[in-house]
Parts: C-alpha cells; sequence; structure tokens
C-alpha cells in the first residue's frame, strides 16, 4: 500500500510516498484510510521534538477516517462501517491503519469523512480538558485561545454544548468568521483578546481559559482569569513553554490545570466511549459540526504541514487518501 513514510527528521521535507507492507488487524479494527487529519504532533514528529520519539523511517498520522476492513468480536464496529479512529501507534499517513477497538468510533450519517478524520483527537481533548479537568458549569465564561483551528474549533462548540459563553480569541480578521461558524458568542483579536474580556464579563473576568498556545498568551490568560477561574494548559503551539509564579495562584484564587488527554487513556481506559457518547448526543443536538480547512492531495502531505506550521491554517487540515 501507498504511505508517506517520514525518512529524515528534517521536517515535512522527510516525508516521501512509499510501497509498505499492509497492516495486520491483530487484535485492532484494521481500517481502509479515506481521509487523514493532519495535526500538531505529526508536525512535531517530523522534526523529533515530539515525547514519542520512534526510529525512522516510520508513517506518521494519528487520525484516520474511513471504511472498517476487519474487527475483532465485541468492538463496537463492524466491517463496512464507516468509521473515524485514533492511534497511539501512528501509521495513519497511509492507505489502511489499525487502531484499538475502543479508540474506532461510528461516523455520524451526516458528516463526511473529512470531516470525521479530525474529531478523535481534537473533540476528545476538547471535552476532556473542558468537563473532566476543567469542570466546566453551565452558564460560565470560557476563552478559547486558537478559535480557528482544529483544536480551538472543537472546544468552541463542546463549551457551546455544556451551556458556557464563549469568547474566541483569534490572531487576524481572517480567522474570525471561521470562530463565528464554530459557535463562539463574541470573537477577539489576540493583541486586544485581555480588554476584551474585561470587557465582555464587566471586569469579572473568564471562568474557564482553554490554551493550546502557550508563550505569553499563558501569562496574558492567567490575569484574565475570574475569582477561582481555571487555565487549562492544552499545548505550546507558539514553541515556548511558560511558567508561572505560583504566589500569583495563591493570591488570586486561580488554577493552572494540565490537560494530556492521551496520556490519561493509560488511567482510564473507558473514557473514550463516555466521552464518545456525549459527542454524539452534542453532534445530533447540532452543537457539534466539525470545521474543515484546506483538504490536501495525499501526495502533498508535505504542504500540509507546512501550512500548519505556518498558522495560517483555519479549521482541521485533512489528507485525502482515497476516494470514498
Amino acid at each position: 500500500m501507498r504511505a508517506l513514510q517520514l525518512q529524515r527528521l528534517e521536517g515535512p521535507e522527510g516525508l516521501a510516498m512509499v510501497e509498505v507492507p499492509e497492516p495486520e488487524a491483530g487484535d485492532g479494527v484494521l481500517i481502509d484510510v479515506v481521509a487523514a487529519g493532519v495535526s500538531f504532533p505529526d508536525l512535531l514528529l517530523t522534526r523529533g521534538q515530539y515525547q514519542m520519539k520512534p526510529e525512522v523511517p516510520f508513517v506518521p498520522g494519528v487520525e484516520v477516517a474511513g471504511v472498517v476492513r476487519a474487527a475483532p468480536a465485541g468492538a463496537r464496529v463492524k466491517p463496512g462501517d464507516r468509521v473515524m479512529g485514533f492511534s497511539f501507534t501512528l501509521g495513519g499517513f497511509a492507505e489502511a491503519c489499525v487502531v484499538a477497538p475502543e479508540l474506532a468510533f461510528p461516523i455520524p450519517e451526516a458528516w463526511s469523512f473529512e470531516q470525521a478524520a479530525g474529531v478523535v483527537m481534537n473533540y476528545h481533548t476538547a471535552h476532556f480538558a473542558l468537563h473532566r479537568r476543567g469542570q466546566l458549569r453551565p452558564g460560565e465564561t470560557v476563552v478559547v485561545h486558537g478559535a480557528a483551528g482544529g483544536v480551538g474549533t472543537a472546544a468552541v462548540q463542546v463549551a457551546k454544548g455544556a451551556g458556557a459563553r464563549v469568547l474566541a480569541v483569534v490572531s487576524d480578521e481572517r480567522k474570525r468568521e471561521v470562530a463565528k461558524r464554530a459557535g463562539a458568542d463574541v470573537v477577539l483579536l489576540l493583541k486586544e483578546f485581555q480588554a476584551g474580556v474585561r470587557e465582555a464579563t464587566d471586569d469579572r473576568g473568564a471562568d474557564v481559559v482553554l490554551d493550546p498556545v502557550g508563550g505569553d498568551v499563558f501569562e496574558k490568560s492567567l490575569k484574565v482569569l475570574a475569582p477561582e477561574g481555571r487555565l487549562l494548559v492544552v499545548g505550546f503551539a507558539s514553541g515556548q513553554i511558560p511558567s508561572v509564579a505560583v504566589n500569583r495562584l495563591l493570591l488570586r484564587n486561580v488554577t493552572v490545570v494540565g490537560v494530556a488527554w492521551g496520556a490519561f487513556l493509560m488511567q482510564a481506559p473507558e473514557l473514550p466511549g463516555d466521552i464518545a457518547k456525549d459527542l454524539e448526543a452534542l453532534a445530533a443536538k447540532g452543537f457539534v459540526n466539525p470545521v474543515v480547512g484546506r483538504v490536501f492531495p495525499f501526495d502533498d502531505g508535505a504542504q500540509a504541514l507546512r501550512e500548519l506550521e505556518s498558522r495560517q491554517a483555519v479549521g482541521k487540515i485533512v489528507l485525502k487518501v482515497k476516494a470514498g
């Protein structure tokens, strides 16, 4: 089968289209991949900057959508089903991929494969962050940074589904409409977001801030938290890992919360199924509707990663692996 293989730790330029043996299903769900999500961890993996450091050559890609070819007894999906899945063992940038049964989910009938390709990691991360880690309550105000990207649009929709008021933060005017389309109540430009949050909350501040950016965004976000507010650390897309003077947490009665959905699954294997049920309900109510950005041909995987690296991407970037 065809696969995009990373042959050198040189970023997207290290990718090459090659022929590799098809994977065997074993105890997993074997999926004929129609579309694959392009994620920030994929980009870090191409440079050897992710916490997981597989030896080259390897096939990146953790998010896939396609059709089940084989599934073990007891799995929630069966051969012929349209499914979306997440692979801890990578291999998603290929014509076939194996995922664990607990990380393969049916695709809602109204969604395309391209929409489904970015759901499991982004929406499960957003749900885990806001509900399990952030303890979000109806009526609270949530600030979402990077609100036009894959995780950001997911977080906007999950927060709205929880009955929260959402203040979305984006870096430029072009991204404003994407965040609004995702369902945000208010959209703020990054350069003015502190003043915007204060104005939108009558100076009280936000109950929850979801931050996948890091760097100085983290520092500024601490200052817009309401009493007992929670700052959710989801990632460091800026490339800068911030630090915090803990006396500021004490004096202002606020909390910084780490969010690592993938790492937590080892402690709570039932979690993906529980989150999936809630996301299905939110989708049926119209809250969850994945926002797709650019869809690249399979051969243009390197360009898709460069688009992500440029931080110009809106919605979820997807590779179209085959017709489906």
